[in-house]
């Protein structure tokens, strides 16, 4: 973002602390980005809308305690939204899913390496779709999102140093597996 659009959104947020109606202008800017990403996590669109509506329900809520605190105002959405899947799957003792977008691993695959085929990505996915869920949250977070690592520790309550660990390991395990030349950016 740039400055003029970081601070016409912090302008946004101050109106949206008095005025719910201003909070639209948040909702539709973000509403696909948090909705994809729940819905990645579900793999269910209907259950997806209902935690993301509620997602955007909790943070209107709960505006007048937003603060700045060095991370766009998104990364707060993406936390309440991961809370509100969290929530969803402890009180249904459900297992939590991530849908793997097959066109975001090809766009990643294809911007490093050249010689892969059909079978090799399927593979990949399903191996990604076996890690465990930590390990995709922060690989999804870092590069289906595309957040740094003091971002990636914020949504997920961890340590910076934390995210950077859990991303090398995800991606060592990746590299292992499939000889994968992803760039770490750490």
């Amino acid at each position: 973002m740039t400055e003029d659009e970081i601070r016409k959104e912090e302008q946004i947020i101050e109106r949206s602390k008095k005025d719910p109606q201003a909070f639209g202008e948040l909702y539709e800017k973000y509403f696909d980005r948090i909705y994809n990403y729940i819905l990645r996590q579900t793999d269910d669109e209907e259950l997806a809308g209902d935690l993301c509506s509620q997602t955007f329900v909790n943070a209107l809520n709960n505006i007048s305690r937003y603060e700045l605190r060095g991370f766009p105002f998104s990364s707060w959405l993406y936390k309440i939204a991961g809370n509100e899947v969290n929530k969803h799957y402890r009180k249904n003792k459900g297992t939590k899913i991530f849908s793997i977008e097959e066109l975001k691993v090809r766009e990643l695959i294809e911007q490093n390496t050249d010689d892969w085929d059909e079978e090799l990505i399927n593979q990949l996915i399903r191996f990604m779709n076996e890690l465990p869920t930590e390990m995709i949250q922060v690989l999804e977070l870092r590069f289906f999102e595309d957040k740094d690592f003091k971002e990636i520790a914020f949504i997920l309550d961890m340590t910076e140093s934390g995210a950077k660990m859990r991303t090398y390991r995800a991606l060592d395990k990746l590299r292992t597996n499939f000889n994968l030349k992803v760039k770490y950016n750490g």
